[in-house]
């Protein structure tokens, strides 16, 4: 009976068209061009190399795409357990006609030929797009992108700060700031003039968020102007900074990003605990983890100071998800955001799912981003979120709680797509 359930719930789920609110997917080339851009997902990369593959052999400058699949397929037989996987078969069998249970050494060569032909046929980026019923994508936008070249109601752009807070003493980061905006930052008035020109160009371009990772150690605390003015000073004049230094550097222009989404009233995504290059030797972007030492206490000033903005948050430990239901029990303007990263395997997934909708009110969860490099991603992806809430809504609000199969649906919707729409509109 309940297996029926969520079947039919299901069903009715995957008739919801998306908004993804959060990626990394590049405009300009959007979609795979060989299956060596679906393997080089960071994910197979460092399962692969966790299982024993030598990071050289998967990095190698140069390296063919189709010999550099040749070099991964038979680490795949090592990760066949994970969820990753099961996304890989799964947009294999959607896109390519892959009817295999496994990747083999035996049978990979017809499957890379099989998506070669199907990724560079004309029109494949739309068919991706549809098939996997997304509507629109956020980007993730470096402080100085042109937003030029592609279209901003389809891709939408995401104003991404991290360079701007923690590497504003880099002297590069700084005169790619001064290209942006024309303003050489050298006091505070200068860096607000600076903010204001680069919130004014995204906005401009469509944008609905500003959005920053951040460290387990980093609070959100206001810096004062004389303060701030002193260290802005010695590194436009090129004095290198003490870690305490910097540190309170990062805290000023964080306070200051808030202030300009409070002004222009858009949404500020914080996705929160990740610690980097703690496996110096592991492959690009399978070099980072989290740890112990973060919570949402660290951001208690800043919920309090900005009501006015709205925090989406995602945590990268699961650990962490009881802290965050708590601060968007208590907090109008912090929103449960999406199962980042480490977290986003179906386990995880569904405990948090469950204890965010039996504890959070239900206009304040965004239940799912794909976090994805390219398009193709998205429906795997995106399926194994939608099993998991059809189970959810299944057993305890339909079962347990007696709710009607539509009262169910409508929830599932809303955290699906109504909620994106709300905490996310477009500007006017």
């Amino acid at each position: 009976m309940t297996l029926e359930l969520e079947r039919r719930l299901l069903n009715e789920l995957n008739q919801v068209r998306l908004i993804d609110p959060h990626s990394h997917i590049n405009p300009h080339a959007a979609a795979s061009k060989t299956l060596a851009d679906i393997l080089g997902y960071h994910y197979y990369t460092e399962l692969a190399h966790s299982a024993g593959l030598a990071r050289e052999r998967i990095e190698e400058p140069g390296l063919d795409p189709k010999e550099k699949v040749a070099r991964i397929v038979p680490s795949l037989r090592d990760i066949e357990n994970t969820v990753q996987y099961n996304w890989l078969i799964g947009l294999c069998r959607a896109f390519f006609h892959f009817d295999g249970e496994t990747i083999t050494e035996a049978n990979w060569e017809k499957l890379y030929d099989d998506a070669l032909a199907v990724l560079s046929s004309p029109g494949w980026e739309n068919r991706v797009l549809d098939q996997s019923g997304l509507d629109a994508i956020f980007l993730t936008n470096d402080f100085d992108d042109p937003l030029a070249g592609f279209d901003t109601s389809r891709y939408i752009p995401c104003l991404r700060t991290d360079d701007l807070v923690f590497h504003l003493t880099k002297s590069e980061t700084r005169t790619r700031l001064a290209v942006a905006t024309n303003v050489d930052v050298g006091s505070p008035a200068d860096f607000e003039r600076a903010l204001g020109v680069l919130f004014g160009h995204f906005v401009a371009a469509g944008a609905r968020a500003c959005a920053i990772s951040l460290p387990p150690e980093f609070e959100a605390t206001p810096v004062g102007p004389a303060t701030a003015g002193k260290l802005l000073t010695a590194i436009a004049k090129g004095t290198e900074l003490g870690l305490d230094e910097r540190n309170i550097l990062a805290q000023y222009v964080f306070w200051k990003l808030a202030e300009k989404c409070a002004e222009l009233r858009l949404p500020f995504d914080l996705m929160i605990g990740v610690n980097r290059r703690v496996y110096e030797a592991g492959v690009y972007q399978g070099q980072d983890l989290f740890d112990s030492r973060c919570s949402l206490i660290q951001y208690r000033r800043l919920f309090n100071a900005f009501p006015q903005v709205t925090f989406p948050i995602s945590v990268l430990a699961h650990g962490m998800n009881q802290d965050l239901v708590s601060y968007s029990w208590i907090f109008p303007n912090v929103v449960t955001n999406g199962h980042w990263w480490y977290s986003n395997t179906p386990a995880y997934i569904e405990l948090d799912c469950r204890t965010r909708l039996t504890a959070v009110p239900q206009t304040k969860q965004i239940g799912y981003y794909s976090d994805m490099y390219k398009l193709e991603f998205a429906l795997p992806k995106f399926a194994m979120y939608r099993q998991v809430l059809a189970r959810v809504l299944a057993q305890d609000f339909v079962v347990e709680r007696n709710w009607s199969e539509d009262r169910a649906l409508a929830l599932g919707k809303l955290v699906l797509r109504g909620n994106v729409e709300r905490v996310f509109p477009p500007r006017a």
